[in-house]
């Protein structure tokens, strides 16, 4: 049997246990295989993109800031959600723009993965970006972001040394340095 083979879950019943401004839970109580049933708190959350943009010097641009529940100012890339009605690429370019002041000529895309498909629906589409233009930032009203340089190999060793903790910049930075053949 091969693992996309395997039984299903069937929902049998679902309540909204929380709707807020950028994610909901609801509770699903769920039929097993074997017709045992159980509870699911499940997450829900619309699709995001997370942008590693490389200048022309071959700098990877990350932005810091401030994030309330891991207690610490952190390193990433830029990411955000996808607005309604926007593709995927207006909204890597929006992002790109709001949190780092530049535009991209190309787009490559690296792949997307669900944050933590365990309770969370939240699915990422991960972008190189390069031909990087400056561009007027419009950070959102309550985000404090600077923008920080790093030659790629010096962001890899941030990485190796347990100073860049996020999931996203941290498979972005690998897959980039993975392809180092793209055109930058």
């Amino acid at each position: 049997m091969s693992p996309q083979d395997l039984p299903l879950e069937r929902v049998i019943a679902s309540r909204r246990i929380f709707a807020g401004r950028i994610l909901s839970v609801r509770e699903d109580t769920v039929e097993l295989p074997d017709g045992r049933r159980t509870q699911r708190e499940v997450v829900e959350h619309g699709e995001v993109v997370a942008i590693v943009p490389v200048d022309a010097s071959g700098q990877v641009l990350l932005v810091r800031q401030y994030r309330l529940p891991a207690g610490r100012s952190m390193l990433e890339v830029p990411a955000g959600s996808v607005d309604p009605g926007e593709s995927v690429e207006e909204a890597a370019q929006r992002e790109l723009q709001e949190e780092t002041g530049c535009r991209a000529d190309r787009l490559h895309r690296l792949g997307g993965f669900f944050i933590s498909p365990g309770y969370c629906t939240e699915f990422m589409h991960l972008f190189l970006a390069t031909g990087l233009s400056e561009a007027a930032a419009a950070a959102d009203a309550d985000e404090r972001i600077t923008v920080e340089r790093f030659p790629l190999a010096e962001a890899l060793r941030l990485v190796e040394a347990g100073e860049i903790r996020d999931g996203k910049t941290i498979i972005g930075l690998l897959l980039v340095a993975k392809g180092q053949d793209f055109a930058m």
